[in-house]
């Protein structure tokens, strides 16, 4: 008899135990889904609304930027490489798909060792099966005192046998945040054995 009220006592003690445990479980699962809810209903909003005057957008600035572009493709100081080629391009009248990265030289004047206002570095590609013409996507990085750090974003066509050529102004940072505008590239230099090119741009950019 005894033995059987112990084996009924243990029975009854590993019930209860499994019984607060499974109570445990339940208890931290319910715990945990009302807090993943109220996360939920907290969480950050994906938009808002915010005044003009938040980023001190209440005057627009008309700047315009004058310098010159040396695009070096030869010896060994090239600041522009090609990094691709199509299958058809050696055979290409327009060197079609050519892909050239680089970072140029930006400057107030013509002459290589003028005063250095930045640097123009993205890629150039030739994207025109019948003209000589460049996709530019280039940013132009500004290590001027004033601008030094701001950039501008330019995305555009380049026919580059034109006398001038336009590009627009896509965006930038530091002080050219919100930034549009376009550029116009007139080729100032070029030299017919290795291709470096010498190009004056005048760049207007509304701005805040």
């Amino acid at each position: 008899m005894k033995n059987i009220l112990s084996t009924i006592y243990n029975f009854s003690i590993q019930f209860n135990t499994m019984a607060n445990n499974i109570i445990s479980t339940s208890t931290t699962t319910v715990i945990v889904i009302l807090f993943s809810l109220l996360l939920a209903g907290k969480s950050q909003t994906f938009s808002t609304s915010l005044p003009r005057s938040t980023l001190q957008l209440d005057k627009q600035n008309l700047t315009r930027l004058h310098f010159f572009f040396h695009d070096v493709v030869g010896g060994p100081n090239a600041t522009a490489i090609r990094v691709a080629t199509a299958p058809i391009t050696n055979t290409s009248a327009t060197g079609f798909g050519a892909v050239v990265m680089m970072d140029n030289l930006l400057t107030v004047g013509p002459e290589p060792n003028s005063t250095r206002v930045g640097r123009a570095q993205g890629m150039y590609a030739s994207a025109d099966l019948s003209n000589m013409s460049f996709m530019m996507v280039q940013n132009y990085v500004f290590d001027e005192e004033r601008f030094n750090g701001s950039t501008l974003s330019i995305l555009g066509r380049n026919p580059i046998m034109s006398p001038m050529r336009e590009f627009p102004v896509v965006g930038g940072t530091g002080v050219f945040r919100f930034a549009r505008g376009y550029a116009e590239a007139r080729t100032v230099f070029i030299n017919e054995t290795n291709g470096d090119a010498i190009v004056e741009y005048n760049v207007y950019v509304l701005h805040y």
